[in-house]
């Protein structure tokens, strides 16, 4: 399994986000301490804005924060947002399903309990638990360390 790198993307941003609390940062900024894309990031953080992780500001102060505290935030619902609309594998699409064998195929149903396996593992994590006291994230990260 491999997640998007627009689900990449959201974590560190959020990650970004929660290691700078209370501040308001800059796609620009986060771009370069997360090495990502501005133009990809600005999706990213729209479709975060959108499920209520981010709070954006606009205008010449602008900029996003975390819309909720860190520890509410689950990574498997981070994950769920990014990559409900991305097939796992073609049977899941109900679209491009063109397999010959979907009505048959016992392998849909494994993947697909591996699947809510996977997301219930990632539901017992929060945003929280990735950056407290995580002092090699906070350093790469932090914009302004505290005095």
């Amino acid at each position: 399994m491999r997640l998007t790198m627009r689900t990449n993307l959201a974590m560190r941003t959020l990650m970004f986000c929660a290691v700078n609390p209370g501040r308001t940062v800059r796609k620009a900024e986060i771009a370069s301490y997360c090495n990502a894309s501005e133009n990809h990031l600005g999706l990213v953080i729209h479709k975060l804005s959108q499920a209520g992780f981010l709070h954006t500001v606009r205008g010449r102060n602008g900029g996003v924060m975390l819309n909720d505290a860190a520890e509410k935030i689950s990574v498997g619902r981070v994950a769920r947002v990014f990559e409900a609309s991305v097939p796992f594998a073609e049977c899941f699409s109900e679209n491009e399903n063109q397999c010959p064998i979907k009505d048959c195929c016992r392998l849909r149903t494994a993947l697909s309990g591996a699947l809510e396996a996977f997301y219930a593992e990632l539901d017992k994590l929060t945003l929280d638990d990735l950056t407290r006291g995580n002092s090699g994230l906070t350093k790469l990260l932090e914009i302004e360390p505290a005095a």
